[in-house]
């Protein structure tokens, strides 16, 4: 009885309430524990595609910051009311006010369609956005007009829109540079959809939706980092599809696009590279994804490989990912790097990198050229084979960029479409290497 009345003694205080201030804290946990089981991981970040660049990229990269924050104009929520962007906004209005004006209708009815993709536009957003249901509405709006604006206005002539030839937005060439970077970033997006949604609006027709991503192709293709530009009569298909009932030619009539920088990517690869057999680079490294610089070494410089006798040859095709190695001659296809290429690689890169259900095909070839371009000599040797165009200060500053376009990117050298391509010119490099060695 002794032994039990001792039992009872010692439950006695784990069965009494905890002092107050514990009690806050387990109430605390149950409450984050409870809004950790509402968040629907597979529904909700299964539909998320427009992203934050990582602090890991963000951070590490000397001037990069500049590459991933708009300069000019905010479009959708994350760099919306910055001090350095605000005077865009009045040109924004002013741009709605001339699309409603010329197209004769009530601003109400475009709110009313964005209000019922309000919450289908959201998750397409990192985190907890701050705006409220009338502010965001209002953005779609805003900065979905502003864009199709300029989408139109580029291809029919904004002066057929309405605008002055003097406009100082919707006029100046410097100024369409500016804003044509800006909406190419992953963190200045609003969904395709959004965009797909105004211009069947603005036409009075559901089924012209599909022009958007002609539009958004033929916009921004002055920033490609292909040298031979959409032919004439590709924009000539793509212009007619504004004035058809044709669904119009581009790259994406049997894909559904996320966005602008989506779209634009997909452009790029058009019919793009096929995922290759992970096998060789197995032997060869002992770790498949790698975030450091030194192990994405995938081949050797253009001096290395040139010294062991492989050759450089451009290679007619409008694919500038298009690379092939044949009988010691490494085929590249020309490629133009301007002010804005840093930008364009950089945001592609970090789309690849946060998006799930997405190839690493920018990110792999980008990594292949950054291993070729060592230094100015290279960059000046693949120059000298028509492989490479600059608009840029130097040379120097061109092998510059590509080493600091991958560092801190995570990369599995077993996923890259390149990897064929690799093995070829390492075999052929190493058998040449031990013969010159053995003589």
């Amino acid at each position: 009885m002794a032994n039990g009345e001792g039992i009872k003694k010692q439950e006695g205080p784990l069965q009494s309430p905890i002092n107050p201030q514990e009690s806050e804290w387990i109430i605390s946990i149950k409450t984050k524990l409870e809004q950790a089981s509402n968040d629907d991981v597979a529904s909700s970040w299964s539909k998320k595609c427009i992203y934050r660049i990582p602090h890991f990229l963000r951070d590490h990269g000397i001037g990069e910051d500049k590459a991933y924050v708009p300069q000019v104009v905010s479009i959708g929520p994350y760099h919306r009311g910055k001090r350095g962007l605000l005077a865009m906004e009045r040109h924004k209005w002013r741009a709605l006010h001339y699309m409603l004006k010329l197209r004769r209708q009530s601003v109400k009815v475009y709110i009313e369609a964005m209000q019922e993709l309000e919450d289908k536009a959201r998750a397409c957003y990192e985190g907890n956005l701050s705006l409220t249901s009338n502010e965001f509405v209002e953005m779609l709006v805003l900065d979905g007009c502003f864009m199709l604006e300029f989408f139109r206005g580029y291809t029919e002539g904004f002066e057929n829109l309405g605008y002055d030839r003097n406009d100082p937005i919707f006029a100046m060439r410097g100024m369409m540079y500016s804003i044509r970077r800006d909406m190419m970033m992953i963190e200045n997006q609003i969904p395709l959809f959004v965009l797909e949604s105004l211009i069947s609006l603005q036409l009075s027709d559901p089924s012209k939706k599909t022009i958007v991503v002609d539009l958004a192709i033929i916009f921004f293709d002055p920033l490609s980092p292909i040298d031979e530009p959409l032919t004439a009569r590709q924009l000539t298909k793509l212009e007619s599809s504004l004035h058809t009932n044709s669904k119009g030619f581009h790259p994406l009539s049997d894909q559904a696009g996320l966005h602008c920088l989506d779209v634009f990517r997909r452009s790029l690869l058009r019919k793009g590279p096929k995922e290759v057999p992970r096998h060789w680079f197995r032997k060869w490294s002992r770790r498949n994804l790698v975030t450091d610089h030194r192990r994405t070494q995938l081949i050797h410089c253009v001096t290395d490989l040139k010294e062991s006798g492989i050759k450089f040859k451009k290679r007619k095709t409008d694919r500038f990912w298009d690379i092939k190695f044949q009988n010691g001659v490494l085929h590249i296809p020309r490629l133009l790097v301007h002010d804005g290429t840093k930008s364009l690689f950089l945001n592609l890169v970090a789309f690849e990198q946060c998006h799930l259900n997405c190839t690493n095909d920018i990110t792999a070839y980008v990594v292949f050229m950054d291993n070729l371009i060592d230094s100015a000599n290279d960059v000046n040797y693949l120059h000298y084979c028509g492989i490479l165009e600059h608009w840029l200060g130097n040379d120097a500053e061109v092998a510059d960029m590509f080493n600091h376009l991958c560092q801190e990117v995570v990369f599995d050298i077993n996923d890259s479409f390149l990897s064929k391509v690799s093995e070829e010119v390492n075999s052929y490099y190493n058998h040449r290497w031990n013969a010159w060695r053995a003589s």
